[in-house]
């Protein structure tokens, strides 16, 4: 058996979790905790990354403790440490990854420094030991919205990315218009389940084109509009938002799935991938297409520590394994795929 410790703490939640890889392939989260920096931003509508940054300071290494603690076991128990170190709020990035390197020195372990969207691209396979590659990804989050074909660890080719806002930055700012509080996505998801997505006519941006990529910063705007009307329910704005921007998804998703070749699946992870209603509509799109649907269990879809373990165990297995430097520097972005032809627009959500 092999034993990763991970440690989180891109941009609000501070995590550490304990993953274990059995010789017969079981994963198991034998131990994790979380600490939630919501109230801490509720009054500002969004992250404050001085804040944030503070806060994993105060909290990191407590929480590594506590979860060696619930599992009864000491940094000597720990084949490896593997740390996000980007991309994220760089301020909570740095605070992580140099407490992973303190301890991997301290423990004479190897130090793994994982990329938090690789985190996030192979969580499904912790809850789900039959997702075998290629598959094609839908990672969509607050600060990214990419379709990628995951072809094996540290192997991604990205389809689509968006050129503007990510897909639950637009969940989180519809929030913000409507004065739904912070976070937002779920609370947006919870007020259109009262309304009427027909009574607010909205756009899908890129629909039907032959870019592959997304945008959502118009149909953002359009909610601002249809707000400022005032002849709207709220309940119907964010019902109208949330079904455009599922048709932008599964739009996107199709065509994505036309230019990715032979894939086992269709996987959605990411914070968003915690919406049902737009995990329903990508199971339909797979069903269709004669594919697995898989989604990761939702306390894996918000940032954790323990798909950043499942990643260090994913690369700790692969041939050719070599530990990263004590001098890794933290990266504030870091694309999965460096190869990836520059998007029109913005892009820096690469």
């Amino acid at each position: 058996m092999r034993l990763v410790l991970g440690i989180e703490s891109s941009c609000d939640e501070t995590a550490a979790a304990l993953v274990s890889l059995g010789a017969d392939g079981a994963r198991t989260i034998v131990a994790q905790r979380i600490a939630s920096q919501d109230e801490e931003h509720r009054p500002y509508g969004g992250v404050v990354p001085e804040i944030a940054a503070r806060a994993h300071v105060v909290r990191v290494m407590p929480l590594v403790e506590a979860t060696l603690g619930d599992a009864g076991l000491g940094l000597g128990d720990v084949d490896a440490i593997a740390a996000t170190a980007g991309p994220g709020l760089i301020g909570g990035v740095m605070v992580g990854l140099v407490s992973a390197k303190a301890l991997a020195m301290a423990g004479d372990k190897p130090l793994i420094a994982i990329n938090h969207l690789e985190g996030h691209a192979l969580s499904p396979r912790l809850a789900d030991p039959g997702l075998a590659f290629p598959y094609l990804l839908l990672l969509a989050s607050g600060g990214h919205c990419q379709l990628l074909r995951v072809e094996g660890v540290g192997q991604y080719r990205r389809l689509a990315t968006t050129i503007d806002d990510a897909l639950g930055e637009a969940f989180d700012k519809t929030a913000k218009i409507l004065g739904l509080g912070y976070p937002g996505g779920p609370a947006v998801e919870r007020l259109a389940a009262e309304g009427d997505a027909k009574a607010v006519p909205l756009p899908r941006p890129l629909l039907g084109s032959a870019d592959p990529n997304f945008s959502f910063a118009g149909l953002k705007s359009a909610v601002l509009r249809a707000k400022e009307a005032g002849i709207h329910a709220d309940p119907d704005i964010a019902a109208a938002f949330q079904k455009a921007a599922i048709d932008c998804v599964i739009d996107r998703t199709r065509r994505a799935l036309e230019a990715a070749g032979e894939v086992t699946a269709l996987v959605v992870a990411g914070g968003v991938a915690a919406n049902k209603a737009i995990r329903a509509a990508l199971e339909a799109v797979a069903e269709s297409n004669g594919l697995r649907f898989v989604a990761p269990p939702l306390a894996l879809c918000t940032d954790n520590a323990a798909m950043i373990a499942w990643a260090g165990l994913e690369r700790l297995g692969k041939a050719g394994f070599a530990p990263d430097a004590l001098d890794f520097a933290a990266r504030p972005r870091w694309p999965l795929d460096p190869d990836a032809a520059p998007v029109r627009g913005a892009g820096v959500k690469a």
